[in-house]
């Protein structure tokens, strides 16, 4: 396990860079934001970019990303050894890479879209786009290669697959972390697997009509230790589908019926005839609530794993923001609707 020395210097690290970050009173600067160029001097003031609004647009998240993941890589990089999980965490932007890649071959497109470098933690050789066995072979990924995306569904069914893979490994490695080391994110990443389970019912019924039997085979069922540490403390809690599943088969035009289920508080308000459940809504509202106990857990115990983990989370939360308002921007909204939008107070 890392030494005390590596703890220290890891938080040191985050706090730093949390300190700089669009995080709390600081979210407060980007509400008067109008234009992608002011955007621009604001996060990157020492290296904005002189570019038409159009090709900022594309250069200005790819530059909010890299910087995120860069900065990620330099705290797990505070360890010599890095814990499994953070690692995890950080390949979240390979995952999300690789599904663009395929979404991308599927659709016949000869330049590879663009990857987050993340150095020595990478697997995937995106080099050797379009050739999904080269890209995957000798990896975790390599299973991809024997399925054809250009059959009808092959998308979704792709990216199905990506996510279980991602959050089954992640959930895994929580795991092997002893329990003062995990106590923060193992809370954290139990609600962020069940809400996008839930986010995952109301948009696949809602977008794609599909039936309860249908949905169900999409959502992700990791599974708690049977025995030791883990199990004890898990002897209690339900399946982190019970809530998804809860919500199958409830009408999505009303809401009255929804009131008793757990997750009612993340609906969009309103009833009567012309209410209908909205799943973009349901996920800025989750995403707001794993983002305050992210905040929560990160100073909690200063020097466990779960403090970098939580860091980790919370500048994926800012760049997801910073993105969000770049697109906003990019249509003719400013930073303020944009937080509007998302139910976002600074």
């Amino acid at each position: 396990m890392p030494r005390t020395g590596e703890r220290a210097y890891a938080y040191a690290k985050a706090c730093g860079i949390i300190g700089k970050s669009f995080i709390g009173s600081r979210l407060a600067a980007l509400e008067p934001v109008s234009r992608l160029t002011e955007l621009d001097r604001l996060v990157f003031p020492q290296s904005f970019r002189e570019l038409p609004e159009r090709e900022l647009l594309i250069d200005l998240e790819r530059r909010i990303t890299g910087r995120s993941a860069k900065q990620i890589v330099s705290v797990v990089n505070s360890f010599a050894r890095p814990p499994e999980l953070l690692v995890r965490l950080l390949r979240s932007y390979e995952y999300g890479d690789l599904k663009s890649a395929l979404a991308a071959i599927a659709a016949g497109e000869s330049k590879a879209p663009s990857f987050t470098n993340l150095g020595r933690f990478g697997v995937v050789k995106f080099a050797a786009y379009p050739d999904i066995k080269a890209m995957t072979g000798g990896t975790e990924f390599d299973f991809l290669a024997s399925g054809a995306l250009n059959e009808d569904g092959a998308g979704m069914a792709f990216q199905t697959k990506l996510d279980k893979h991602y959050y089954i490994a992640l959930w895994e490695s929580l795991y092997r972390l002893k329990r003062r080391d995990r106590a923060g994110i193992e809370a954290l990443l139990s609600e962020e697997i069940s809400l996008r389970n839930a986010v995952w019912v109301l948009r696949l019924r809602t977008y794609y009509r599909m039936t309860g039997d249908e949905v169900r085979e999409k959502l992700i069922d990791v599974k708690f230790p049977s025995r030791g540490d883990g199990a004890r403390r898990s002897a209690n809690r339900c399946s982190l589908t019970a809530d998804a599943e809860a919500a199958l088969e409830l009408p999505l035009d009303t809401r009255a019926p929804w009131a008793a289920w757990k997750r009612a508080s993340f609906l969009n308000p309103g009833g009567g005839e012309l209410w209908t459940a909205d799943p973009r809504y349901f996920q800025n509202a989750a995403s707001r609530y794993l983002y305050r106990l992210a905040r929560h857990y990160f100073r909690r115990r200063p020097f466990s794993i779960d403090t970098a983990a939580c860091f980790i989370k919370l500048k994926q939360f800012e760049e997801d923001l910073l993105t969000s308002i770049a697109e906003g921007l990019g249509i003719g909204m400013t930073g303020r609707d944009v937080f509007a939008m998302l139910e976002a107070r600074p």
